[in-house]
């Protein structure tokens, strides 16, 4: 075989020998675990092992059992009395009679301590100590009252409410207040005081379509409300170009301060403005910003 090997492989006389070493520990190793379970000693059972098994069934059975109780059945010789109940509201004594134990009630009250609240009776099902036997039989007894929190931060029952729909009127924007302009449905509170801020800026409105430019109040609210606001004629707050200064132009939201300074710088360089058209002359001022500011100036 050496010859074999060397005639086609190369192996020298050592490496033979080496081959020959690594098959023979191969064989050893696989021969270890055959020979080991062939002299093995037997082992025994231990003494008595009938008797540790059936000890081991009775624990399991009694645990079982405690386990059973414990998930919300009653315990074997306890009365249990059905009744109509709220679950956030009965105390521990409550549960008892239902057939709870007093570990299972006193977990139940914790979870109401703390904040917990059953909405509705089916919540009683998040319950672990509440086994589903028991949540089927105490369930059509199940009462929840309305509640709602008081200032202490607890639960106290209330009437339920019914909503009052906002009756369709017709507001005064121009003259209308906060209460006032609270009565337009699709306007709460927090638009109503926008609107009067926005009103005392501009110095009135002169069109309903005025209010699209009231921060947050977008064309589809105004599609909503417009048919219960009105303008009324009461004369707009209106300002003296000529004599007007910076501080006076620039409550105007139509107006930024580059548009004002060159109002002024104009009319300090020409002289007083004698109509609308001559501040067309003022190459910053378009036409829209001359149409928006017109019904506020006079000459």
């Amino acid at each position: 075989m050496r010859i074999w090997l060397n005639k086609y492989f190369g192996f020298s006389k050592g490496e033979f020998n080496g081959l020959l070493l690594l098959i023979l520990i191969i064989v050893v190793l696989k021969a270890i675990p055959i020979i080991y379970g062939y002299t093995r000693p037997m082992e025994k059972d231990p003494p008595n092992l009938l008797a540790q098994i059936q000890k081991i069934a009775i624990a399991d059975e009694n645990y079982r059992n405690n386990f059973r109780y414990r998930i919300g059945d009653p315990s074997p010789g306890k009365t249990v009395k059905l009744f109509n109940f709220d679950p956030n509201t009965l105390d521990a004594d409550g549960w008892q009679m239902l057939g709870l134990s007093p570990k299972q009630a006193k977990a139940i009250i914790n979870y109401t301590a703390k904040g917990g609240r059953f909405y509705k009776p089916e919540d009683l099902q998040k319950m672990y100590t509440i086994s589903p036997e028991m949540y089927k039989k105490i369930l059509p007894y199940v009462k929840i009252t309305e509640r709602e929190l008081n200032v202490s931060g607890k639960y106290t029952a209330f009437d339920k409410k019914e909503y009052v729909k906002k009756v369709a009127v017709v507001v005064d924007i121009n003259q209308a207040d906060s209460a006032k302009l609270d009565e337009i449905k699709g306007i709460g509170g927090v638009f109503a005081k926008r609107i009067i801020k926005y009103r005392e800026r501009l110095g009135g409105f002169y069109k309903k379509e005025q209010l699209m430019e009231v921060y947050g109040l977008d064309s589809a609210r105004y599609a909503e409300i417009k048919d219960q606001i009105s303008i009324s004629n009461v004369p707009l707050k209106t300002i003296n170009i000529n004599t007007a200064v910076f501080s006076d132009l620039k409550r105007n939201p139509y107006l930024s301060y580059k548009q004002i300074n060159a109002i002024i710088q104009y009319r300090k360089q020409h002289g007083n403005y004698s109509n609308i058209s001559d501040l067309k002359k003022i190459v910053i001022l378009d036409q829209q910003v001359i149409d928006k500011i017109a019904p506020y100036i006079y000459f």
